[in-house]
């Protein structure tokens, strides 16, 4: 059993819903990365979400749990677009 799958079947044990839930997801999203040896990366997340566990997960708290997960692997954006705008009006604005 994986330290995903264990953090999970834990947090299906859980009787949390709203925040206390969010909160103990969050937890568990902390003891997963600080379990992983070496540095966590998104494919790493992403390979996580593919696991029975991830997809079975039905308490409020796995639930969310998952969803830390999910938004780890998902990469970020660049904002280059934003910048360049923000630019071009600075430049505006001084010329």
């Amino acid at each position: 059993m994986t330290d995903f799958d264990r953090i999970i079947d834990a947090l299906e044990e859980s009787p949390a819903e709203g925040a206390q839930a969010m909160a103990a997801a969050r937890l568990g999203f902390l003891e997963w990365v600080f379990a992983t040896p070496g540095p966590l990366t998104a494919r790493m997340a992403r390979d996580a979400l593919d696991t029975q566990a991830a997809r079975d997960a039905q308490s409020p708290a796995a639930r969310a749990f998952v969803g830390c997960v999910r938004e780890a692997g998902t990469p970020a954006r660049a904002c280059y677009a934003g910048r360049r705008a923000a630019r071009a009006k600075r430049a505006r604005w001084l010329n």
